[in-house]
């Protein structure tokens, strides 16, 4: 491994390999805790899309050209909590799973958004590596929790970082 750079995704090959974190990242994750079928739809093809679709406030993690990982932010999305960010999204491939590489997305994430005093997460209930990474980070449940579809109803809890 060489050393993980973040930086803002630019390149198409950035781009291209966005999409790949994504698509890998949730059949890796998201196996057995989503519909299967919802899951199978959820292509390489429509990930790379999303990607060059909506290519503002992604952060990229490499590992010499490779994206191994990546982070969406800006601020929070449904104006419920004003002057709050969000860390929209968060994915590392999992063989680089416990090497710092998801700590430093989050860290230069959340370093993008320092007019918020607060930024949110929302996490998939049953998720439990990730609500461990967002605790260790300071991440902590604030109890509100949302039904989204994901092919059958799952649950997403919320959980917010207060900066010192």
């Amino acid at each position: 491994m060489e050393k993980i750079v973040i930086k803002r995704m630019e390149s198409e090959d950035e781009i291209a390999g966005k999409g790949y974190v994504h698509y890998k990242s949730w059949h890796e994750t998201y196996a057995g805790l989503i519909d299967e079928k919802y899951l199978e739809r959820h292509t390489l093809e429509k990930c790379i899309a999303t990607a060059r679709k909506w290519p503002d406030n992604i952060l990229v993690a490499k590992d010499g050209e490779k994206v191994i990982g990546f982070a969406g932010y800006g601020s929070y999305r449904d104006g419920t909590l004003p002057d709050c960010g969000e860390v929209f999204a968060i994915y590392v491939l999992s063989e680089y799973h416990g090497q710092g590489v998801g700590y430093e997305l989050m860290r230069a994430a959340v370093d993008k958004l320092p007019e918020y005093k607060k930024i949110a997460v929302w996490v998939l209930k049953g998720n439990e590596r990730a609500i461990r990474f967002y605790e260790r980070f300071g991440f902590r449940f604030d109890g509100v929790e949302a039904e989204i579809m994901l092919g059958t109803p799952n649950t997403e809890l919320r959980m917010i970082f207060e900066r010192e």
